[in-house]
């Protein structure tokens, strides 16, 4: 089965090696930086913790917007040539486990996800030295950024499974964008460790009021959400 995953694993790889989808994990997290360093400066009054202020400002649109439409948009992207013609087809009748063929493509989304993290946070730590924030790096970045790697593949499994089942390319996507917008009712009114649309902003601690929010139980919360989500999609 290694043997079979692997083969996958780079099939995969291979088919988004010159494609532009990655681009837009790129592109929107410097929009949101930008929009979200000119809210930090322009309230500066109001916006005081520094560092935290500014990745408030920062995280706002990207966990209940970009980020969902992007997992949304690349998942989709990785079922298109699935979908086109008679290629589901020969898909479903390679000499390989249908689970490698799903986790090869979990693979390639959680390894977008990890890049996309990374460079948010390289953009985070940007602008807060062009803003003059001379002060030392919050630490607890590192757990924000491994918890939102989670809270990301969480979105993950669920887009994979929408856009396996829905041949259309644009249904998927608006579900995601959708999932991310009903996150914040989720949030603000409590339920938020229970719909995995939010897990996402609580992993990634994208409000101050998540600052202070038990790190166990949101980890918690998210590994039994990453486990159930990922065999059910399996």
């Amino acid at each position: 089965m290694h043997t079979h995953l692997m083969r996958t694993i780079r099939a995969e790889r291979l088919k988004l090696k010159r494609s532009p989808v990655w681009l837009a994990f790129f592109a929107l997290p410097v929009l949101s930086a930008f929009f979200g360093t000119n809210n930090y400066l322009a309230n500066q009054g109001v916006l005081q913790n520094e560092w935290f202020s500014l990745w408030s400002q920062h995280s706002l649109f990207l966990c209940s917007f970009f980020m969902p439409a992007l997992i949304g948009t690349f998942c989709s992207y990785l079922w298109r040539l699935e979908h086109l013609r008679t290629n589901w087809n020969s898909f479903l009748t390679t000499p390989v486990p249908l689970l490698c063929l799903y986790l090869g493509k979990l693979v390639q989304a959680a390894k977008m996800i990890v890049l996309g993290n990374g460079w948010i946070f390289f953009l985070y730590f940007l602008c807060g030295r062009l803003c003059g924030l001379d002060t030392a790096f919050p630490p607890q970045t590192l757990e924000w950024f491994l918890c939102g790697t989670l809270g990301g593949i969480i979105i993950c499994c669920i887009q994979l499974a929408l856009s396996m089942m829905i041949r259309s390319f644009a249904i998927p996507i608006g579900i995601s964008l959708l999932g991310g917008i009903v996150s914040l009712l989720a949030t603000s009114q409590g339920p938020g460790l229970f719909y995995p649309y939010s897990l996402y902003s609580l992993d990634i601690r994208s409000d101050v009021v998540f600052f202070n929010t038990k790190s166990e139980q949101i980890i918690k919360r998210t590994v039994q959400h990453t486990v159930k989500l990922s065999f059910l999609c399996i």
